[in-house]
């Protein structure tokens, strides 16, 4: 049985309408397995997935924690933009496989979940993007500690941790906009850090600590872009095939982005991209693991997480 749901990113470049979910593709494993190695193109050695995850329902985000050595994973589980109470985490072992399908649950526990995206850990806390709200959980029960409106927010879709402990959420808006990034401080009360045109329909953020900023990437362009929140500036790091999702940072300081357009996960260049992780259809955001050399992978289209072994 097919599910079809609309994407509401609603770019000037791209917007996924009527998506069919992949169930007839799915792995048939459902613990995390062994798979095939991949080559890597314009790298100094190869990457091998090394497990994958087919217990998930349009997975979108990817948090690994460390100090519990599981993998939080969204599932949005329908309609990307519909409050329909149908979204869920899961657990996952740090070999992705299944430990708890749906750890938070909307509608067990007091938990609310419509379209959950992205993860960010702090502390013991659980944040999690969902729609217009961005939702907090205890990250050792699942039961619910915060809920906070992002008021005039689209399409609220990654989340990252600040070095000043605020989280940061992006908003990737609509055809028109507008594109902001939100901040949500110890008070939980968010407010637009930033609204700027040049974020074409923000994405992914993470925070470079080496270069002190946040790196974003683009749903509606091909840039992948950084931002100072003290100089509110926005600059070209790089530029990817297109429609990017997820971004992170490796511990050796290279950026990392997913792109839907060509089914990579590339290390962005001024001019050329380079594949790091090819042939992984409609990845979203990625998570890494704490010692940078593993990064689950949600292939939402697919239903499924890939987890890749890097050298």
């Amino acid at each position: 049985m097919t599910a079809r749901f609309r994407f509401a990113f609603a770019l000037p470049l791209a917007a996924l309408l009527a998506c069919q979910s992949a169930d007839g593709r799915r792995s048939t494993d459902s613990t995390a397995t062994a798979a095939a190695s991949a080559d890597t193109t314009g790298t100094d050695s190869t990457a091998r997935r090394i497990a994958q995850n087919g217990d998930l329902k349009h997975p979108e985000s990817a948090a690994y924690d460390p100090d519990l050595h599981v993998w939080f994973v969204s599932n949005i589980n329908g309609d990307p933009s519909a409050h329909d109470g149908n979204g869920f985490i899961s657990r996952l072992t740090s070999d992705i496989a299944t430990d708890s399908l749906k750890f938070i649950e909307s509608g067990r526990n007091g938990a609310r979940l419509d379209a959950p995206k992205g993860l960010a850990i702090q502390g013991d806390t659980l944040w999690v993007a969902d729609i217009n709200v961005i939702r907090a959980f205890n990250k050792r029960t699942g039961r619910p500690v915060a809920t906070v409106s992002a008021a005039g927010a689209r399409f609220l879709n990654d989340v990252a941790v600040g070095p000043d402990g605020a989280v940061y959420v992006t908003d990737t808006g609509g055809d028109r906009g507008p594109y902001r990034i939100y901040r949500v401080g110890a008070d939980h009360r968010a407010a637009v850090a930033i609204e700027d045109t040049t974020l074409a329909g923000p994405n992914g953020i993470a925070w470079d600590s080496r270069r002190q900023l946040f790196v974003v990437a683009t749903m509606g362009s091909r840039k992948i872009l950084s931002w100072d929140p003290a100089q509110k500036a926005v600059s070209t790091i790089g530029t990817g095939a297109g429609m990017q999702d997820g971004i992170g940072v490796l511990p050796d300081g290279r950026v990392v982005a997913s792109s839907w357009n060509d089914s990579t996960l590339f290390l962005p260049a001024d001019s050329t991209a380079r594949p790091l992780i090819p042939g992984v259809p409609s990845p979203a955001d990625f998570g890494i693991d704490s010692a940078g050399r593993r990064i689950a992978i949600p292939l939402l289209m697919e239903n499924r997480v890939e987890l890749w072994q890097l050298p």
